[in-house]
């Protein structure tokens, strides 16, 4: 018998339990695999607080994972026992050591990757990918903000977006952190606690505003970052670490430069299979070349997926985090 954490009721750290759980055999279309590494990310605590509502409880959380393919069902053709694989998305059930998904949602590993890496990347990374080319597309000469350019999409946005050509300004929350983020080819980093980044970014552009600002925190960031866009801008609002954004009337967007709007989901920019594949194969692409580098920040047992979580959300964690079954 297997272990994960699984939750029975909604709250905080503390209703993560590590209990017996039997993955059972793969479906028809589903495969089974072995987990060696897990990602932690910021959708898990809305999972696990009732933000974003699971299908039901008890529940496993977790979206991230990459492992070796232990069983396959039938009509599973693409995947074989002893495939490295990787994975991000729905459904949830990634805290476990061991798990059955849709085969569809399975991408095959580069020899060159580690499962530890490909765990603390498929999310984040393809998140990063949409960000870049879907939501907005960014070119040589663009010029963008990242909140929390220090965190997990953070630092894989400033490197992409500067092997891209672009000029990234980062909202960050330490000097460590600032550093950080210079490491991975942020242009201008700004201390949000100390200076006004409004007026930094005004300073920065020349009063012009950047053409897209990535807010992965929402609700204190939200409407200040409306005030950093040129006009026609793009708000790309895909995160709420500081709670959900108020309601606000639309046409605020128009009075300050016809601004666009949107709150994207990597699940929906990855739910055809050749969209998921070619997100993973970009993702790739800038990893194997090394324009992106991803970093681990810190690891934690899968058993100790409650103070991972406190950590997460008390901002002590930098770059990516993975749990080890």
């Amino acid at each position: 018998m297997t272990k994960a954490i699984m939750i029975h009721e909604t709250g905080g750290p503390e209703v993560l339990s590590w209990v017996a759980y039997d993955p059972g055999a793969p479906a028809e279309n589903e495969v089974r695999i072995i987990h060696e590494a897990i990602g932690l990310n910021f959708i898990d605590v809305y999972h696990r607080t009732g933000l974003y509502p699971l299908p039901s409880l008890p529940a496993v959380l977790g979206l991230e994972g990459a492992g070796i393919v232990d069983a396959v069902g039938d009509n599973v053709e693409e995947f074989v026992k002893g495939d490295r694989v990787a994975y991000a998305g729905v459904p949830p059930g990634a805290y476990a050591e061991a798990r059955c998904l849709p085969a569809h949602r399975l991408v095959k590993l580069p020899q060159e990757i580690s499962s530890r890496d490909a765990a603390a990347m498929m999310l984040q990374g393809m998140t990063a990918r949409y960000l870049l080319k879907g939501c907005y597309a960014v070119e040589a000469g663009s010029t963008i903000l990242i909140h929390a350019a220090a965190g997990g999409v953070g630092s894989i946005l400033c490197q992409w977006a500067n092997h891209i050509g672009a000029t990234t300004i980062g909202t960050v929350g330490s000097t460590e952190k600032a550093a950080l983020a210079s490491q991975n080819g942020c242009n201008h980093t700004i201390l949000y606690r100390e200076e006004d980044f409004v007026e930094a970014v005004g300073s920065i552009t020349a009063g012009r505003g950047v053409d897209v600002v990535y807010d992965s925190v929402g609700k204190s960031t939200f409407m200040k970052s409306l005030d950093c866009l040129r006009p026609m801008g793009s708000m790309v609002s895909f995160g709420q670490s500081s709670g959900s954004v108020e309601a606000f009337d639309p046409g605020i967007l128009a009075g300050k430069g016809s601004l666009f709007l949107t709150r994207p989901s990597l699940m929906h920019y990855t739910a055809k299979r050749q969209d998921l594949l070619a997100h993973a194969g970009d993702l790739f692409e800038v990893v194997l070349s090394g324009a992106v580098t991803i970093a681990v920040g810190q690891e934690y047992a899968l058993k100790d997926a409650a103070q991972a979580h406190r950590d997460l959300e008390e901002r002590k964690t930098t770059a990516s985090t993975v749990l080890l079954p």
